[in-house]
């Protein structure tokens, strides 16, 4: 056939992959509240299968926990984190009112030093810099959406447990409706083989990385508390969620703690310990560490990584940050099972095999 033939057959296609992929994000982007959860459920479902597996290999004296005791340790393990979790948050906010006096003296001191060298002739007060905050900021506002944004986290934690509940139960029947998907066994095969591949990919990435983040963020903790910095705890468990978020989860993961040290510290020098060790510690695990552990297990290019970040944050907010790399890894091995869509899945692979 000639190359010019070829070129008008494809066209129509490629016109169509771009409609399509059009129309898939803006109801992805409309129907996020919905989508959100069901996705989260799905990704911590592979947690909880990977807790399930360890149990599964454990025993005492020869005798194997039966198949309801690991799902019931395993739901309350899982419920027990997402406690701690709010409690910690909970006792964090208590103990920032409690040092707000403190923090705002330090914080007031360090804009007069800076003003002072700076060569400003009026010094601020706090006067001065609450009548330029209620110029510009509402803080009714600010005050009702924050408590608006927690419950709709704290109400979307509930969901998302419900959610991974329910998909453990079906999970017992999904081998026979694949099974039951097709007469063919060829295509049965094809299906269990893609379901297979993304469980192995998937799974070995979030436990993979379920573990970095872990030690990352006991790491962050021993410099925090090791150099004074206050709610050291929260902050850690803050660093070791942002290390899901790639590249840019790593700058706020040191910005954060820093701008903390900023209010506490009245000293610059401090400052700029605990920014380098921080960086350090960043520096160590993501680029020696990260690699050695996790390997090539998504076969994602970095460029696709970057792109994806801005995708799916774009269509679904901090949760889609989150969720960029898993989803983008499930989306590219899908399509490389499609002849017309298997040149999208190797341009985004690191590669090129898929």
């Amino acid at each position: 056939m000639p190359e010019g033939t070829l070129s008008g057959a494809r066209l129509p296609l490629l016109a169509s992959g771009v409609v399509i992929a059009f129309v898939a994000g803006v109801t992805m982007y409309l129907a996020k509240n919905v989508l959100v959860p069901i996705v989260l459920g799905i990704l911590a479902v592979y947690v909880v299968v990977g807790m399930l597996r360890v149990l599964e290999r454990a025993s005492v004296a020869g005798y194997r926990l039966p198949m309801w005791i690991r799902y019931t340790l395993t739901l309350a393990g899982i419920g027990a984190a997402f406690f701690a979790l709010g409690y910690l948050v909970m006792s964090t906010a208590d103990h920032a009112l409690a040092l707000a006096p403190h923090y705002q003296q330090s914080l007031l001191e360090a804009l007069q030093r800076a003003a002072v060298m700076l060569n400003i002739e009026r010094e601020p007060t706090w006067a001065t810099l609450r009548a330029s905050l209620l110029a510009q900021v509402n803080i009714q506002r600010v005050a009702t959406t924050a408590v608006a944004s927690i419950t709709g986290i704290l109400g979307s934690f509930v969901v998302v447990f419900l959610y991974v509940a329910f998909l453990l139960v079906e999970r017992r029947g999904f081998d026979a409706k694949i099974a039951a998907i097709s007469d063919d066994p060829r295509a049965v095969a094809r299906i269990r083989g893609v379901i297979e591949n993304i469980n192995a990919r998937v799974g070995s990435y979030l436990a993979m990385k379920t573990l970095l983040s872990v030690v990352l963020a006991l790491v962050s903790w021993a410099v925090m508390r090791l150099m004074g910095l206050e709610l050291a705890g929260f902050w850690a468990v803050v660093t070791g969620l942002l290390n899901f978020i790639p590249y840019i989860g790593t700058v706020i993961s040191i910005a954060l703690p820093v701008l903390m040290a900023l209010v506490q510290f009245s000293d610059l020098g401090s400052v700029l310990a605990l920014l380098a060790a921080l960086a350090v510690v960043q520096f160590v695990i993501g680029n020696f560490i990260d690699p050695y552990v996790m390997g090539n297990s998504l076969n994602l290019s970095p460029v696709a990584i970057l792109a994806s970040l801005t995708v799916w944050s774009g269509l679904w907010g901090i949760a889609g940050a989150f969720l960029a790399v898993p989803v983008t890894a499930i989306m590219v091995i899908v399509l490389s099972e499609f002849a017309g869509t298997r040149p999208v899945a190797v341009l985004l692979s690191r590669t090129g095999e898929v």
